[in-house]
């Protein structure tokens, strides 16, 4: 937990500096994933890279898996060797299906704890702020909600806080001024379309708000569908990746209805980003490509052989 608090922490600064030039929590979210896939575009070659060989390797499986259908270990046996040659590992894309989550819950913590992570305000002021308020009839803010979603309700009932105590509430708080400032402006800034405050369990299956989950699952399953379809690699799934083609979109639809519709509205931005970037990754690193670039060092390798054995 406190791994993803610091993770919370770091991405509250990035998210913060956008926010302050875009000043909607949306367009930031959105800006966000973009930073973050740039981040991560080495991975992500690594990982197309990973999916075309697979690709090619195919048909080299099948027969593997044919010739020694009644003798399962060996066919195993012969799998892995197959993989040694190749250079790479079953679970080689274990690493790029965690670390979105672990992004995920990073990003889940600077939501949740948006007074500590991203306008990082001190959690001295912040706990005092919100016993303050605690104790006011009809504010949201109780022992009741629950820990984690104190700071959601202190920002969802800013204004009426702001109606009730007039220029008085940042005495009352007992925040500075450049803390109020960013608070105040922080409170604006979550209406994209729905207020990204809002969490789809409370406001039920039949709202808008259901389209979050809905959403992180559809386009979860969708982009990885369609990729497998491309890469070929529907039937080289192994371990890991087999549990994760359900699992994850399960999971991620399951926080995405639990917390604040802002941590869903960024799993469908990465998850969409994500599958249009290995898009146009698949025009350059495909089985075809692959296959023919390793061809193509191969001559290279035997022109260079041949020179060597005129010359000797």
């Amino acid at each position: 937990m406190q791994l993803f608090q610091w993770i919370g922490s770091l991405f509250g600064y990035v998210l913060w500096f956008l926010y302050d030039i875009l000043q909607n929590y949306g367009l930031a979210i959105i800006l966000f994933t973009i930073l973050i896939r740039i981040i991560m575009f080495p991975l992500s070659v690594k990982q197309q890279k990973t999916m075309a060989i697979n690709a090619r390797m195919a048909a080299k499986q099948q027969e593997i898996r044919k010739k020694y259908a009644n003798d399962q270990a060996r066919m195993n046996q012969e799998i892995q060797k197959l993989y040694e040659k190749e250079g790479i590992s079953p679970s080689s894309g274990c690493l790029t299906s965690f670390l979105p989550l672990l992004l995920l819950m990073g990003v889940f913590y600077s939501v949740m704890y948006p007074l500590d992570n991203t306008l990082h305000i001190s959690t001295e002021y912040v706990s005092s702020a919100i016993q303050k308020i605690a104790s006011l009839p009809g504010m949201g803010i109780s022992a009741s909600s629950g820990v984690r979603y104190e700071q959601i309700n202190f920002l969802t009932n800013f204004h009426s806080l702001k109606e009730h105590f007039g220029d008085g509430l940042q005495s009352f708080l007992g925040f500075s001024n450049a803390d109020f400032a960013k608070l105040e402006s922080f409170s604006n800034g979550f209406n994209f379309g729905i207020n990204l405050l809002e969490t789809p369990s409370n406001k039920g299956v039949f709202s808008v708000y259901f389209l979050i989950p809905f959403l992180c699952f559809a386009t979860s399953v969708a982009s990885t569908l369609i990729t497998m379809r491309i890469n070929k690699t529907g039937q080289t799934q192994q371990g890991c990746m087999k549990i994760m083609f359900i699992a994850m979109p399960l999971f991620t639809a399951w926080i995405a209805y639990s917390v604040p519709a802002a941590v869903g509205f960024y799993w469908i931005c990465s998850t969409v980003i994500s599958f249009g970037l290995t898009l146009i990754l698949n025009i350059f690193y495909n089985a075809g490509a692959m296959t023919a670039q390793q061809e193509a060092q191969r001559v290279a390798l035997l022109e260079i052989k041949e020179k060597d054995v005129h010359r000797n």
